[in-house]
């Protein structure tokens, strides 16, 4: 059976082998999940990224997950604010702040996918993907 929201998924996969102390993970790969990933390299939270073939073939991307001194996930949650069935848009002045700066908001914007930050001063809006604190 198909994912009827693909982005939501790499989300529960990355935070439940997050939690679970897994050194990687894989994902199907898509544009939209490169693009996250990304900025997900970029903030901190995970090591590194890149794109492999699996075992039948397809192209996935591997996700070399991070934690701190003491074996903590460094990501301690993830939540994806627009759904398939309720897209969820702001514009620049709107754009929420995920818990009072310390966590990322990763926004789709006419620019491209990019963090709450770089939305607002590049002052543009956009659809809001997900939250990673």
């Amino acid at each position: 059976m198909a994912a009827s929201d693909p982005i939501a998924d790499m989300l529960a996969k990355v935070q439940n082998a997050a939690r679970a102390g897994h050194e990687k993970v894989d994902v199907p790969t898509s544009k939209m999940k490169l693009e996250i990933v990304k900025i997900l390299k970029t903030e901190g939270y995970i090591k590194n990224f890149k794109k492999v073939q699996d075992d039948n073939g397809h192209t996935v991307i591997r996700i070399f997950l991070k934690y701190d001194d003491f074996n903590k996930s460094v990501i301690h949650g993830m939540r994806k604010i627009s759904t398939p069935g309720r897209r969820a848009y702001s514009g620049y002045r709107e754009l929420p702040s995920v818990y009072n700066g310390y966590g990322t908001l990763i926004v789709s914007t006419s620019s491209g996918v990019t963090t709450g930050k770089k939305a607002s001063e590049k002052m543009v809006g956009g659809e809001l993907i997900c939250k990673v604190w």
